[in-house]
């Protein structure tokens, strides 16, 4: 039998059917057709289906999404607040294969959001322990930790 729940996705209200208790990352993509959200591990390891679900960093993955009662962002909503982000990550060569990008690139906004330490050293240690939840494959992330870093300075107004 359809049970309706409301999710509010990107600022828009939409209602969706959670009988049998779909995963958030099963709504998001298929239902919603919000791709830019991975799923990887499907066991909430990798950081691949990162969305931010009241503003906080959520593997979609495995949240029911009957259990999400406060605002979903996807990569998709949170473009153009990281434009900047993303720029640094395609300069700087922080991602290769792209799978894992929108769940890294989901985590630094929030991180970015929330501010970071101001000495550099004690930023660096910061956005790579905050992000570690987030596995890439591919860059041994010097260049994903270097990017928002870089960002986080630029936006403070400080050259990196």
């Amino acid at each position: 039998m359809p049970q309706p729940h409301t999710l509010v996705v990107n600022g828009e209200t939409v209602e969706v059917d959670v009988a049998g208790l779909p995963l958030l990352a099963d709504v998001l993509r298929d239902r919603l057709r919000r791709t830019g959200t991975k799923v990887a591990c499907g066991r909430g390891e990798c950081g691949a289906c990162t969305v931010l679900v009241g503003g906080r960093p959520t593997m979609a993955c495995i949240t029911p999404a009957v259990l999400v009662r406060e605002p979903v962002e996807t990569v998709e909503g949170l473009a153009a607040e990281s434009a900047d982000l993303r720029a640094a990550f395609a300069d700087s060569g922080a991602f290769q294969c792209g799978f894992c990008t929108p769940g890294q690139v989901v985590a630094a906004t929030a991180l970015l959001r929330d501010g970071l330490p101001a000495a550099d050293e004690d930023r660096r240690a910061h956005v790579g322990h905050e992000l570690s939840g987030n596995v890439c494959r591919c860059t041994g992330y010097q260049a994903i930790v270097d990017s928002v870093c870089a960002v986080a300075a630029a936006r403070d107004g400080v050259s990196s």
